[in-house]
């Protein structure tokens, strides 16, 4: 059994719930083992067509256990490898649900998931820096949704972010009061899940397969991609029930 999470598998909406609100839900390697293992069941599950991930308590999660990290050369750096591919290549969508701080590494593992709405009262940051680190494995997240120019900015500072500037640099989706929080992540969910599954699954590979391709290549690989979607039988059954005016049933295939 999980000790440092929870997960709910009932449901097109899996959820993962980071669960140690008592230590402001840090990730260490333990967290990040759960995780990825948490992952490969979610993706073994065709019923479940959507994650959920947020953390017990009033925040999301404060990054890396400093204490644990106290006299060693590393951190949970290995783990963090599997965690983000893992995430990338789960082929169902990850929605974070903010509940609060999303500071240092969970920060970073808020930006590796693929849509984020947040309460309007959390904040952001790289604060690394202040206790004389540097947010390495995070960067290859951060710099994938944030300008250079604003990375830098808030690595080099260790400057907290409202929700509003997480919004307006492109680190959240929308921010949302906190009462609202659960309702709106479960709209956006469940509305996701009523899509084709094979669908999603080819255009996330095709997403973050191709995002650091050169144009040609880009183009090329993604022309490729495109055929493997038409060939989908979900393709087929998607137009037939758009021309029939009824509402598709899809196959994930």
């Amino acid at each position: 059994m999980p000790e440092t999470i929870l997960v709910d598998d009932r449901g097109p909406v899996g959820r993962i719930t980071l669960n140690r609100p008592d230590k402001r839900n840090p990730i260490g390697p333990a967290t990040c083992g759960e995780l990825v293992a948490a992952l490969a069941a979610l993706k073994a599950k065709p019923d479940v067509r959507v994650v959920v991930l947020t953390g017990a308590g009033s925040v999301f999660s404060a990054g890396g256990d400093l204490s644990a990290m106290q006299g060693t050369q590393q951190g949970p750096t290995a783990t963090l490898v599997e965690l983000f591919t893992t995430m990338h290549e789960l082929g169902k969508p990850i929605i974070a649900m903010v509940n609060g701080p999303a500071l240092a590494g969970g920060l970073g593992l808020m930006v590796a998931c693929d849509l984020v709405i947040a309460t309007d009262s959390a904040t952001f940051g790289t604060t690394e820096i202040a206790v004389g680190l540097w947010p390495m494995m995070i960067t290859a997240e951060i710099t994938r949704s944030v300008g250079r120019k604003k990375t830098l900015e808030m690595m080099l500072s260790g400057a907290k972010l409202s929700a509003q500037e997480a919004v307006a640099c492109g680190l959240v989706n929308r921010a949302v009061p906190a009462a609202e929080l659960e309702a709106e992540t479960m709209k956006l969910a469940n509305e996701i899940a009523e899509r084709s599954p094979a669908a999603i699954r080819l255009g996330l590979h095709a997403f973050y397969r191709s995002q650091d391709m050169e144009l040609e290549p880009q183009l090329r690989y993604l022309q490729a991609e495109l055929g493997r979607v038409l060939a989908l039988e979900d393709a087929a059954e998607g137009i037939a029930a758009f021309l029939g005016k009824r509402k598709p049933v899809w196959k994930g295939k």
